[in-house]
């Protein structure tokens, strides 16, 4: 199986796994807030279904990115990755919100304590979700994809927010009549921290859209490869561009000037050949070829 489609298998697979995964989550969060008198448990299953939604999206964007090159985008369709990203972002920061303004309502509104059989759950759910975030953010390494990183910090947030309800639950629990709200103020802390991580997925998806100079261990790594391949002297310029879990190179080597256009031209290919074996990421790979001081 090629890289390509190894890559594309590996991140729709871990897409499914996070649908699944969110809609039974969402479904027995509501039902245990509900009869666990938990306001927290219930803006987190809210959380959850808004999780749902943007996994789909992530499984649109990788299936769409994966698309071959095309007359109208010769370079693939890549660029869609970070757009989706952009989605899941926007998506993340709504349920920051949501949690925010229900947990400011409950603040203000008296409700009785909740159960105490809440926190074993709540302790359960903790637990695979960063065993979800884990899975998730590590096929995200695999394939290069930016989507399904951001769709692994939804796993993250949700594991924060659960974390954040334990403790203004155990608070609750343990201070008794008074501290009923407790769940509410942690879940309104979680909020901000979920709006911070949502920062932290835009940045690096907005570097790829505007092509950012990020990629220094991969261009030190192409310049290491290139002296190994025979009538390459030297490497100069070496710029690199993301576009979904591809990275497009454009490299200036130096070789004899004394040999022939048809010896230069042979040795780009063999350069470009070398590169695309030993670096399975990369896509387009254009060589421009220098006369040697």
């Amino acid at each position: 199986m090629k890289q390509e489609n190894l890559s594309e298998q590996t991140a729709l697979k871990a897409t499914y796994f996070s649908i699944i995964g969110n809609t039974l989550l969402a479904v027995l969060k509501g039902v245990a807030g509900i009869f666990g008198n938990s306001y927290a448990l219930i803006a987190d299953a809210i959380e959850s279904t808004t999780d749902i939604f943007a996994s789909l999206l992530v499984l649109f964007g990788i299936k769409y990115t994966n698309r071959p090159a095309d007359e109208n985008h010769p370079y693939g369709h890549g660029r869609a990755e970070p757009l989706i990203t952009f989605l899941v972002v926007a998506f993340l920061i709504f349920s920051a919100c949501f949690i925010a303004y229900e947990s400011i309502q409950n603040i203000q509104t008296p409700h009785t304590l909740p159960k105490p059989w809440t926190l074993i759950f709540l302790g359960t759910i903790i637990i695979w979700k960063e065993i979800s975030y884990r899975i998730v953010l590590k096929k995200s390494r695999e394939t290069n994809s930016s989507s399904l990183k951001a769709d692994a910090w939804h796993h993250r947030s949700d594991a924060i927010t659960s974390v954040s309800a334990f403790i203004g639950i155990s608070i609750a629990l343990f201070a008794g009549k008074g501290f009923e709200a407790a769940d509410d103020w942690a879940a309104l802390f979680a909020s901000g921290f979920i709006l911070y991580n949502s920062y932290q997925i835009f940045r690096p998806a907005l570097g790829e859209i505007m092509d950012e100079h990020t990629h220094h261990d991969l261009i030190e790594e192409i310049r290491t490869i290139a002296l190994t391949v025979g009538g390459i002297v030297n490497t100069e310029k070496c710029f690199i561009r993301k576009a979904g879990m591809k990275y497009h190179v454009d490299l200036h080597a130096r070789v004899d000037g004394n040999i022939s256009v048809r010896e230069g031209h042979t040795i780009s290919h063999n350069l470009k050949d070398k590169l695309r074996n030993h670096i399975g990421s990369l896509g387009h790979v254009l060589i421009h070829i220098e006369p040697s001081e």
